[in-house]
């Protein structure tokens, strides 16, 4: 008798850990083959190119494309493979951070000009049709000062008031929402609890959230949610905390990921379902790559904070080390946490200089193609930019962090000044559509970078970034068949087939 109990614990531990290996296996492989697979079948291909010190700015292509029957590329050719019947995550849009600095310069530009800036950005016909947006709760660096929605001290939130906001910035995002069509993914970020609440007393400089105001903070978010959408503007989702590892000399904050994880999981998850806001997407760390799996990591393995969690945010700044962006790091998360979301809440080119506007350095908007194409490649479905406009300064900013946009507006002049950067990101959000799939794709060359997407209406888009000084010829093979094509040095293509 002892023996069959054992025979039967045995037989039953190995079938629990093979019901696990299974599980794990199965979201190690989130791939998806298609019922009705892309064909080639009738389709027109439509070829968008934007190359430096070149006239060519997301400009169709006339020449005809003729796929041909397949044959196997040597070892010396250059080729992007697409095999769009894999599947994989669900692509939820690309957008940029509307901030008060944004705000401030839109409206000091002539009427004409501010019309051209929404359509040029919004609209997906005449402009690039960025469909997701950004946020941030009270002041940030990109703002002409330091403020809050209440009076300093005041921790029962008696005079929480957005009429600060109501000046520039909200009717600014309205004016983003209906040129978006009626609709933009909203979410919002705080780069710092006000001054009483921190440990140094001041909003600047880092500190922390002092425990004994984790419930207030956490009632300022849904105060702040509530109020924008009195106003009219849908907040999608949040981030708990901008940069959360940064001591900035602006409005600033740390947390470790135990203080994250416990103001998520005590304070902020239970406030938002109480006061009925419990569908707001929250989204931990809004930092960079570089500790973005062990951010993840502590979080999304509590039982109690990971039920909270839509997903990971991150940024791009992690290559102030050694020059090089951490693109794995997203990977892994993505490996470890497949039923979790990731999003880049953040990028943009520092320490603004006219003179690489002026002669169209490469790397300002390469490093928008290099990392998305990469970042889409390791799962994550949402892309934002910083700030969605700047001055002919880079600001305004009231501690001098003056940076680039991919468009300027010179509020003496009235002048818009659409960049190379502006270009790149509209070859990716322009005709890849919320709800599309990325597909597999894969190159054969260093020097071309690629990633791909199947829209809902069945077209197919193909990036294709060259990052060499060498134009270069290269074949595109999918289903048997073969198109041979060109791209010029620093430039990037989007292949749409439709």
């Amino acid at each position: 008798m002892k023996k069959l109990f054992a025979l039967v614990l045995i037989v039953t531990v190995f079938a629990c850990e093979q019901k696990k290996q299974d599980k794990h296996e199965n979201q190690e492989k989130p791939i998806e083959i298609t019922e009705t697979p892309f064909s080639l079948k009738d389709k027109k291909i439509s070829i968008y190119t934007t190359a430096h010190n070149n006239d060519l700015k997301l400009s169709l292509n006339t020449e005809t494309i003729i796929f041909e029957d397949f044959k196997q590329p040597l070892e010396t050719d250059v080729a992007i493979n697409v095999d769009a019947s894999k599947h994989y995550q669900t692509f939820l849009g690309i957008g940029a951070a509307l901030t008060d600095a944004s705000a401030e310069t839109f409206y000091k530009l002539p009427k004409d000009k501010q019309d051209q800036f929404m359509e040029a950005y919004f609209n997906v016909e005449k402009g690039i049709g960025y469909s997701l947006g950004r946020t941030h709760i009270h002041s940030c660096d990109f703002s002409s000062g330091s403020y809050t929605y209440i009076e300093e001290g005041d921790a029962e939130l008696k005079t929480f008031s957005i009429e600060h906001d109501k000046t520039f910035r909200i009717p600014f995002t309205k004016k983003a929402i209906e040129a978006a069509g009626g609709k933009l993914t909203m979410y919002a970020s705080p780069w710092s609890p006000p001054a009483f609440m921190k440990t140094n007393n001041n909003m600047l400089q880092g500190g922390k959230l002092k425990t004994g105001f984790y419930q207030p903070w956490a009632n300022y978010y849904s105060k702040f949610i509530k109020a924008y959408e009195k106003e009219g503007i849908p907040i999608w989702g949040l981030t708990i905390q901008n940069e959360p590892m940064a001591v900035q000399r602006w409005e600033s904050c740390i947390y470790s990921a135990e203080d994250e994880r416990d103001f998520l999981k005590n304070n902020l998850g239970p406030t938002l379902e109480k006061d009925g806001l419990g569908d707001k997407k929250i989204i931990v760390w809004d930092h960079n790559r570089d500790l973005l799996f062990q951010r993840a990591d502590v979080i999304l393995n509590d039982p109690e904070a990971t039920k909270y969690v839509w997903g990971t945010g991150f940024h791009w700044y992690e290559d102030w080390k050694d020059g090089t962006p951490m693109f794995d790091a997203v990977k892994r998360v993505h490996e470890a946490f497949p039923d979790k979301n990731l999003i880049f809440t953040e990028g943009c080119n520092e320490k603004y200089d006219l003179a690489r506007i002026v002669n169209e350095d490469p790397k300002l908007a390469e490093r928008y193609g290099k990392s998305m194409i990469n970042d889409f490649n390791n799962g994550t479905v949402a892309w934002t930019d910083w700030n969605i406009l700047l001055d002919e300064t880079g600001g305004p900013n009231h501690v001098g962090n003056f940076c680039f946009s991919p468009v300027h507006g010179n509020t003496q002049t009235g002048e818009l000044t659409f960049t190379n950067s502006y270009y790149y990101i509209g070859h990716f959000s322009k005709f890849i559509r919320p709800e599309a799939k990325r597909v597999s794709s894969a190159s054969s060359s260093n020097n071309l970078l690629t990633t791909a997407f199947q829209n809902q209406d069945g077209s197919l888009v193909i990036i294709v970034m060259n990052v060499s000084n060498e134009p270069v010829g290269y074949s595109l093979n999918m289903e048997l068949k073969k198109a041979q094509l060109n791209i010029l040095p620093h430039a990037i293509q989007s292949i749409v087939l439709k």
